[in-house]
């Protein structure tokens, strides 16, 4: 695999050749780490980002057109779009909060437990496809779109069951408070 060239192990990895794409990864995965890790600060993001990237072009590898140019420029558009994507959440999710005068809250390690604890009691009373969807946005941050194609759904229907698992979590959590 190491003297193919990224075309033909691309080549491959459209044949669903999982080693071919494997060795692609391989060879790139540092670059892209340092096209990230010059642009963003959170390392977390810079992994996540990766991850995201590769993701990404394993997904559209079908799409990959050798006369349109070098397997490498292919990846780092994607990445360049990944990370265009994550700096347009990040604007959108900035101006949110400044319109709405709100800091955005850094908490403690233990500070997280503290609130983390009490959620899967929450989460327990909601129904399963709203659990699910909860949980994936929520706790573990992931997109709407990467949660629908998961769960065999489309995004409109994601966003709804959050949404609705949101509202529900807000009323139980009013309600506990006026008992206090």
């Amino acid at each position: 695999m190491e003297r193919r060239s990224d075309a033909a192990l691309l080549r491959a990895a459209r044949e669903a050749d999982p080693e071919a794409f494997g060795a692609f990864y391989a060879r790139h995965v540092d670059a892209i780490l340092r096209f990230f890790g010059r642009r963003v600060t959170d390392r977390e993001a810079v992994a996540d980002l990766t991850a995201e990237c590769f993701a990404a072009a394993l997904l559209s590898v079908g799409r990959w057109d050798a006369a349109r140019g070098e397997p490498a420029a292919w990846l780092f558009g994607i990445a360049a779009h990944q990370l265009s994507r994550y700096h347009r959440r990040g604007a959108v999710e900035r101006r949110a909060r400044e319109r709405l005068g709100i800091e955005r809250i850094a908490l403690s390690d233990a500070e997280l437990r503290a609130v983390l604890d009490g959620t899967d009691e929450l989460l327990a009373a909601l129904p399963a496809d709203q659990r699910t969807a909860v949980a994936a946005r929520v706790l573990d941050d992931r997109d709407y779109d990467d949660i629908a194609t998961e769960l065999g759904v489309s995004e409109p229907v994601v966003r709804k069951r959050v949404s609705r698992g949101l509202a529900t979590l807000r009323g139980r959590l009013r309600s506990t408070e006026e008992e206090a």
